[in-house]
C-alpha cells in the first residue's frame, strides 16, 4: 500500500507542475535574445546537479551546491534586475486585453474583441521617410498603460495610416518633436516626452530619440520604431534591445508577431 500511495497524484500536484511550466516558460522569454539566457541556463543546469548530488546522497557536494545557490541569490537579483523589472510588470499590467489574448490562445474565448495594428502602414510610413531622412520616434503600446507618458504630449485620435504618420513628422509640421503613441490603431498622442535611458551600453552615435526609445521600452514592453534625421537608419527597439532584422518585409513580420502577443 506504500508503494502505491507513493504514486498517487493530487490534482493539486498537477497545478503545480503547471504553474511551475508557466514561469519557467515566462522566465525564458524574458531572457531569450538576451546575455541573460546563457547565465539562465547555466543557473538551470547547477540547479539540476545539486538535486542529483542530493539524491545520490553526496553529501559534502551537496551542500557546497547549496550554500553557493543560496548566496548567489543576492547576486542573482543585480545581473537580472532588468529582467524581473519586466516581468513585475507583466504581472502587474492594467490592460485587460493582454489576459484576453492569453485566453484565446487556450481557445476559452471565442470572439476577437482586439483592433489589428495596420503594421504595413506604419513600416511603409517609416520607409518613405528613410529615403527622405526625416527623424521619427513611433511608440506603439502592448500590454502595459503609456499613460504616464501621453500626458506629456498632444491628444489626438486618428485611425493609423501611412499620409497621416509622414505628415506628422514632416519637418515643417508643428508635431514632428517627440514620440508618437499608437494604441489600438489609434494614433493618440503626438509631441509626446520619452524618459531617456542612461544606459552607457548604447552607442555613442545614437541620439536622443534612440536613447528615448531604450527609456520607454526598458519601462513598459511597448515597441519602438525610430527613423534617425542623419542616416535614414530605421531602428526597432524592443524591451530595452535593439531588435535585428535583414529587410523591410522582415521588420514588418516582427512587429505584427510582437503587437499580437
Amino acid at each position: 500500500m506504500e508503494f502505491l500511495d507513493l504514486y498517487k497524484i493530487r490534482i493539486i500536484d498537477i497545478i503545480d507542475i503547471v504553474l511551475v511550466a508557466f514561469l519557467l516558460y515566462y522566465l525564458y522569454k524574458l531572457v531569450k535574445g538576451t546575455v541573460a539566457i546563457n547565465i539562465f541556463v547555466g543557473i538551470v543546469i547547477l540547479y539540476g546537479v545539486w538535486k542529483l548530488t542530493e539524491l545520490l546522497q553526496m553529501e559534502l557536494f551537496s551542500k557546497i551546491l547549496g550554500g553557493f545557490l543560496g548566496v548567489g541569490m543576492f547576486a542573482l537579483i543585480v545581473v537580472f534586475q532588468q529582467e524581473i523589472r519586466k516581468f513585475l510588470l507583466m504581472l502587474g499590467s492594467t490592460n485587460f486585453n493582454a489576459r484576453k489574448r492569453f485566453f484565446r490562445r487556450f481557445k476559452l474565448s471565442s470572439k476577437e474583441t482586439h483592433t489589428l495594428h495596420n503594421t504595413k502602414a506604419i513600416v511603409d510610413a517609416c520607409r518613405k521617410m528613410s529615403k527622405t531622412k526625416t527623424g521619427a520616434l513611433i511608440v506603439i503600446q502592448r500590454n502595459n498603460s503609456l499613460d504616464f507618458v501621453k500626458n506629456t504630449g498632444d491628444v489626438m485620435h486618428a485611425e493609423v495610416n501611412r499620409p497621416i504618420i509622414e505628415s506628422i513628422f514632416f519637418k515643417n509640421s508643428p508635431l514632428h518633436d517627440g514620440a508618437m503613441i499608437i494604441e489600438d490603431n489609434t494614433i493618440t498622442a503626438t509631441r509626446v516626452i520619452l524618459p531617456v535611458s542612461n544606459d552607457r551600453r548604447i552607442p555613442q552615435r545614437f541620439g536622443l530619440r534612440h536613447r528615448a526609445a531604450v527609456g520607454i521600452t526598458e519601462k513598459t514592453d511597448a515597441v519602438c520604431l525610430v527613423v534617425s534625421e542623419e542616416n535614414g537608419q530605421i531602428s526597432y527597439l524592443k524591451e530595452g534591445d535593439f531588435v535585428l532584422f535583414e529587410d523591410l518585409e522582415e521588420l514588418k513580420n516582427q512587429l505584427e508577431t510582437d503587437v499580437t502577443q
